[in-house]
């Protein structure tokens, strides 16, 4: 079994109703939700937005690859009605964001194809240092950070 963290962010639509439903399915498919923090409202990071943001972290027990789980997590994001994912820098306003923060102790930076598309894994997450509303939540689910 493989201990797992998460961050979710919302901030288009029923933003609370998003990220339930994106725990839900994420329990329903990729493992166990062993813990989840309190939904924190934050301001869009990287760009400008009039729609504020609903974040949470989520531990994960899976038995999942980091592959697999990239997979997993992107077909939630797809389903809830994610279009697009952010690229080269560029972040805009979306449904629901799911990004594998850290998976065990595993350090990966990684580029695959999958279903003609590339794919990049970068675990832990290069940039949740940065960000408060990653750690901020992070930390009431994962105290030996």
């Amino acid at each position: 079994m493989h201990h797992v963290t998460l961050s979710l962010g919302s901030n288009l639509g029923s933003r609370r109703e998003n990220l339930q439903r994106a725990i839900l399915a994420l329990q329903e498919r990729a493992g166990s939700v062993v813990g989840c923090s309190a939904f924190l409202t934050t301001e869009p990071w990287g760009f400008e937005s009039e729609h504020p943001f609903l974040n949470a972290a989520v531990r994960l027990a899976t038995v999942l690859t980091p592959r697999q789980l990239l997979l997993v997590t992107q077909e939630i994001e797809r389903e809830l009605g994610r279009t697009a994912k952010s690229s080269d820098g560029i972040y805009h306003d979306r449904v629901i964001d799911i990004d594998i923060l850290t998976y065990d102790d595993v350090e990966l930076d990684e580029a695959f194809l999958h279903e003609g598309r590339t794919l990049t894994l970068h675990i832990p997450h290069p940039l949740m240092k940065e960000r408060d509303f990653v750690m901020v939540p992070l930390r009431q689910i994962w105290f030996d950070l």
